[in-house]
């Protein structure tokens, strides 16, 4: 007599084999959803802000504190903003397949990881920092959820708003730092607030089809041919030039920044100009390349510069 083998003897795997795989597609969800580039940047802007506040004495611990506590406020800030904007992705090719607007990613469960990163970032910061670089951070988040990303579907001025919080960043690594809040640490934020409306007015009308099909209003105008668009694209590149030099005026940085920065500002303003005149896809994508490199390059010349002048002095 033989005895036929169980079928529940021999495991098939099939379920030990899933569970790997759905750990790293929930990873995969989560990083997606935080926006590493975007944090990245954030994280290097801190950086600046923090270096140029500390000629004397660099605190290394403290900077690495404030990159960590600030990167959570960033992650939190990106996954509110997709679990308000969740209908409006799925509106939008671009976005469409994004985790939370995709159904991967329950609502409930991306909005109590937000505010448990938003608690944790917070209290970090106000502990281990100062209280100046917590509440500056969490201004800067309240804004860009509250503001900015409630504003969109209402009117383009969610751009003026966003803009606030986009500037932030080198500002709160000056406070980290314990930088005296003056003209140094408004010019930081100016440099950046300016360089962001060419280059997210250049993105905002590569995929101008897509907001205008998903009711947000990201561009001053749809109905003009983009001349408003252009013309504040224009405007802002204007107002850069100056701004971009301010640094030098202050005595952060020498002739060497000063010079550079010139160079990269009317390079900016050049290809806004070229936007402006004639307003395609073409020129839109070349001006937002040009406004990635170079608000990095600016960046890198001033802390360049003035490590220079501090290490000579």
């Amino acid at each position: 007599m033989s005895i036929a083998p169980s079928s529940t003897t021999v495991p098939s795997g099939g379920a030990i084999r899933s569970i790997p795989a759905v750990l790293r597609q929930r990873a995969s969800d989560y990083a997606e959803l935080c926006r590493p580039r975007i944090a990245l940047m954030t994280m290097i802007s801190v950086a600046v802000g923090f270096t140029v506040a500390s000629p004397i004495v660099f605190g290394l611990v403290t900077l690495m504190t404030t990159l960590l506590g600030v990167v959570m406020l960033v992650a939190a800030s990106s996954i509110l903003n997709q679990c308000l904007e969740r209908r409006t992705d799925r509106a939008m090719g671009r976005t469409a397949s994004r985790p939370i607007a995709a159904g991967r990613l329950p609502i409930i469960e991306a909005a109590s990881v937000a505010v448990i990163l938003t608690c944790v970032g917070t209290v970090l910061l106000w502990n281990a920092v100062n209280p100046a670089a917590a509440i500056a951070t969490l201004s800067t988040l309240l804004t860009y959820v509250g503001g900015y990303t409630l504003l969109k579907p209402k009117t383009s001025l969610c751009t003026t708003i966003g803009a606030i919080p986009g500037a932030m960043p080198p500002v709160i690594g000056w406070l980290a730092a314990d930088g005296p809040v003056g003209l140094e640490a408004l010019s930081l934020f100016g440099l950046f607030f300016f360089w962001q409306f060419p280059h997210f007015l250049a993105i905002g009308w590569i995929h101008r089809r897509d907001y205008e099909k998903a009711g947000l209003r990201m561009l001053p105008s749809f109905t003009d041919g983009g001349f408003t668009t252009g013309l504040v694209a224009l405007i802002y590149a204007l107002g850069f030039v100056p701004i971009a030099v301010m640094p030098a005026y202050l005595g952060m940085t020498g002739d060497l920044y000063q010079l550079i920065a010139l160079g990269l500002a009317l390079c900016y303003l050049y290809h806004t100009t070229v936007f402006f005149w004639r307003r395609n896809d073409h020129n839109a994508r070349r001006l937002l390349y040009v406004s990635l490199c170079c608000l990095p390059l600016l960046l890198i010349t001033l802390v360049l510069d003035f490590l220079r002048l501090t290490s000579v002095g």
